[in-house]
């Protein structure tokens, strides 16, 4: 996987650095027209506008779920940019599937300025390493069904899953359920 280097600062985030101040600058804002949706067994883009963006409770939420992610031996990164937090990235502990051969990548988010920087590819690699690392033979993804963010996974070579994780599923039913085989280098 080709890494674009961009001028910002990545690193591994500390239990005590994830907290609702780290969020205080960061615009998770997506305008969404269109999303991908499974009918009769075929993917296909339905018109489905909505603006996509986080409440202050769910900053409080998503600030406990990184903290646990921590907790249970899994990795937060922070992409930073004058110190400012611009993207930042989880990967779960647990592995799940068939054989164990995934790990969740539960989290991929980039500040509304700086999309487009290569910033998301960046965590997406460091996802990557560290999968491969742990002994992973497969990234899992509960993607956001939204055109723009399917576009960015199937860009990297993200492809439907070969096995969904029902849990998921049911936690969020209109994602979309993607797999990265981490020897694709």
């Amino acid at each position: 996987m080709e890494v674009i280097v961009i001028k910002s600062n990545i690193r591994k985030l500390t239990k005590r650095e994830i907290n609702k101040a780290l969020f205080s600058n960061f615009n998770r804002e997506q305008r969404v027209t269109r999303c991908w949706r499974k009918a009769e067994g075929e993917w296909v883009l339905k018109d489905i506008a909505f603006t996509e963006n986080w409440r202050d409770d769910q900053y409080e939420e998503l600030v406990r779920y990184l903290v646990n992610t921590v907790d249970t031996g899994g990795t937060v990164w922070g992409v930073f940019k004058s110190e400012r937090l611009i993207g930042f990235a989880s990967l779960e502990n647990k592995f799940f599937g068939s054989q164990s051969q995934y790990l969740q990548l539960s989290s991929i988010h980039v500040s509304k300025e700086s999309r487009g920087e290569g910033i998301g590819r960046q965590l997406f690699f460091e996802a990557y390493k560290r999968a491969a690392e742990m002994g992973a033979g497969k990234l899992y993804i509960s993607a956001h069904s939204s055109e723009e963010t399917m576009a960015f996974y199937h860009r990297l070579g993200c492809v439907e899953a070969k096995e969904y994780n029902e849990t998921l599923v049911a936690q969020e039913p209109y994602d979309c359920q993607l797999e990265y085989v981490l020897d694709q280098q």
